[in-house]
């Protein structure tokens, strides 16, 4: 049916040729203002996403009890079996129905939108740390590009730039492409602009061409999470044409968008940036940003007292502004201090309320921090990859611009702040408690130059598979066991998809884990081989499956949410040691792979645990690791590089030494 549907509005397109009323192949837009000009409008395949589904009860419990196995001794083990069975057949069936039947209520969402909304807004510890990640640029390739003004000015309109085009529709909608050579072509769009957007999915799903969700993209831009009492609340304002600068402490604003909606000159964008790069103004004795770091429900409390003593009207503009670019005095040494740097920093020069921060070092070196409640990583690194494409193959100035000659002591606004006695002594208690928390952190990174994708899908292995597994063998030597894993898999091919996990420590893993480190002289090399081999088509089963929305974890988490809401007293199966363990994530890992990515960071979502960023590249594989005073991030790297350096070996045919 849907097929015959598509033929028709195919045949009726191409009859209807260029004249229909629809968008044109080529505007009058000016091109400086625009990235691209996208002839399928940006959210033409919004309507017609797959709902992300509901994965049966028993599925979802026989992949939690696989995921718990290795986890667990024989006896636990038992235990959580029968805990399962019991949920299955019991209230977990009842959970169950209702959540199906809420799903098929509310089609215009995912049944995981809501409560994921609601675990980050109602979270109350700080978002410093416990949320917020960073993604670093790789430098301009021009060096003379990486001057941190020209850096700033270019990137700053390349963000406007993606802004107007993401609202004038004209942004390329993002679409994964299993078959590019024919779906990315002119001749696919020509034809999939045609056919109606309840149908469009079906047409690219036909050239093995999958659309993504891109209903967070709004939340970009004039966003910020707000302080709220119990639950925050993410306030947009689209109609604000203002961008909020940072330096030293101290805010400034000026319009980047005209009263048309025009991007400002670059120029003159460069001039207003100039003017706060070369004010004097000393930092604030008391700097505001350290309350964005606190925990929620004291932030409300003080952003309150903030309001009630005359700030309302200047709160507003940091809320409603564009977005927040931090000037950094300081140039980036290495790898860690960028990455305390973008991570946290010192408090008193990010917003980390907002959406995002653009952050640039005096040398040129810049990152995106971004809030983690309004959207997943999809967005962000889209809108990453295309701020820096077009401010490294377009940029509005160059290192030999001259700013515009205008006064900007009068386009540019210093925001000040009524601080009364309290305000003032929650600034202090919130600086003290930041400088306490970030002093625990430690970060490190390796780069392992052996090899990377190249070699490993030579041997036909998963390269992610590989990585993850040099973890387990990495942990299992520095501390003799395996522990909880967490892998982040976006959801974002079906309808307000969040994200997915996917459980990395399995038997397997721990088999071949446990034969590389105590005792790899008592198996082959073609031993260890089928080993890895079976790693790899594991984990690939379990990311197609996180893919497609068939985790276990979603499905849990709103089983267990939904029994909080309905005051139904709380399941055993949630209540058992083995649920509580898994969910505390020891190992949490994350990776993305772009060539505008220099390095990436979060921080460890528990007490002991390491935060894991990862990329495998095409001849190395990169690692940036964090961790807190109770783990060793370097001695962990040491046992990431001799796990790698093992692997590589037995897939080599050499003998792996102990």
């Amino acid at each position: 049916m849907v097929v015959r549907l598509l033929l028709r509005s195919w045949s009726r397109g191409l009859a209807v040729g260029p004249g229909a009323p629809c968008r044109p192949l080529s505007t009058g837009l000016e091109p400086s203002q625009y990235l691209q000009r996208s002839i399928v409008p940006t959210m033409h395949y919004q309507d017609s996403l797959p709902r992300l589904p509901i994965p049966k009860l028993e599925d979802t419990i026989r992949r939690y009890l696989s995921a718990q196995k290795p986890l667990l001794d024989d006896s636990q083990f038992r235990k959580t079996e029968q805990l399962c069975k019991s949920f299955e057949t019991g209230i977990g069936k009842e959970l169950h129905e209702q959540l199906v039947a809420q799903d098929k209520q509310n089609k215009h969402t995912s049944y995981i939108s809501g409560p994921w909304f609601d675990m980050y807004l109602t979270a109350r510890d700080s978002v410093v740390l416990n949320f917020n990640p960073f993604i670093s640029f790789n430098p301009d390739p021009k060096s003379e590009y990486n001057d941190q003004l020209t850096r700033a000015t270019n990137m700053t309109v390349s963000a406007i730039r993606f802004l107007k085009t993401l609202r004038a529709d004209l942004l390329e909608p993002e679409v994964f492409h299993l078959n590019p050579a024919k779906s990315d072509t002119d001749t696919f769009k020509r034809f999939i602009r045609f056919v109606p957007s309840f149908l469009s999915w079906y047409g690219a799903y036909l050239v093995n061409a999958y659309p993504l969700d891109m209903s967070q993209y709004f939340r970009l831009f004039n966003s910020t999470r707000l302080p709220r009492p119990h639950r925050d609340e993410l306030f947009t304002d689209d109609k604000a044409r203002h961008l909020l600068v940072l330096r030293k402490g101290n805010f400034y604003i000026f319009d980047v968008l005209d009263q048309d909606g025009n991007i400002v000159s670059a120029s003159e964008i460069q001039a207003h940036l100039k003017y706060i790069l070369s004010d004097n103004s000393p930092a604030p004795e008391f700097p505001l940003c350290y309350l964005t770091s606190e925990n929620r429900d004291i932030w409300a409390e003080l952003r309150q007292k903030l309001v009630n003593d005359g700030n309302e009207e200047t709160l507003r503009k940091v809320d409603s502004a564009v977005f927040c670019l931090c000037l950094d005095d300081f140039p980036i040494k290495d790898f860690v201090h960028l990455s305390h740097s973008m991570l946290h920093g010192d408090g008193t020069n990010r917003w980390f309320d907002k959406s995002f921060n653009l952050i640039m070092a005096k040398d040129g070196t810049a990152a995106i921090h971004f809030e983690h409640a309004w959207g997943d990583g999809v967005a962000v690194l889209r809108f990453f990859n295309e701020v820096f494409k077009d401010s490294t193959q377009a940029p509005a100035i160059t290192p030999q611009s001259q700013p515009a000659s205008t006064d900007s002591s009068v386009a540019v606004q210093k925001l000040n702040f009524k601080l009364s006695d309290a305000l003032k002594t929650g600034i202090s208690a919130a600086k003290e408690k930041f400088d306490a928390t970030v002093k625990t952190l430690t970060i490190d990174c390796i780069r392992f130059q052996r090899g990377g994708r190249e070699f490993l899908k030579k041997q036909k292995l998963s390269p992610d598979s590989l990585a993850q597994l040099a973890f387990q063998m990495a942990f299992l030597r520095q501390y003799g066991q395996t522990v909880a894993t967490y892998e982040s898999c976006s959801t974002a091919a079906f309808k307000h998809g969040r994200t997915e996990t996917i459980r990395p420590a399995s038997v397997f893993t721990k088999r071949c884990s446990e034969a590389f480190v105590r005792e790899p002289s008592k198996h082959s090399a073609g031993e260890l081989q089928q080993m890895i081999a079976k790693c790899s088509t594991y984990h690939n089963q379990l990311t197609r499956e996180a893919v497609m929305g068939q985790g276990f974890d979603r499905h849990l988490f709103a089983l267990r949410y939904l029994a909080a809401a309905k005051g139904i007293s709380m399941p055993e199966l949630f209540l058992d040691p083995a649920y509580r363990q898994i969910n505390h994530n020891i190992l949490s890992t994350s990776t993305l792979s772009s060539p505008a990515v220099n390095v990436g960071c979060f921080a460890p979502v528990v007490p002991d645990g390491f935060g894991i960023a990862y990329a495998v590249q095409d001849n190395w594989i990169g690692c940036n690791v964090s961790t807190y005073q109770s783990r060793n991030a370097r001695e962990f790297l040491q046992c990431v590089e001799k796990a790698l350096e093992d692997m590589f070996d037995a897939l080599e045919g050499k003998t792996v030494k102990t």
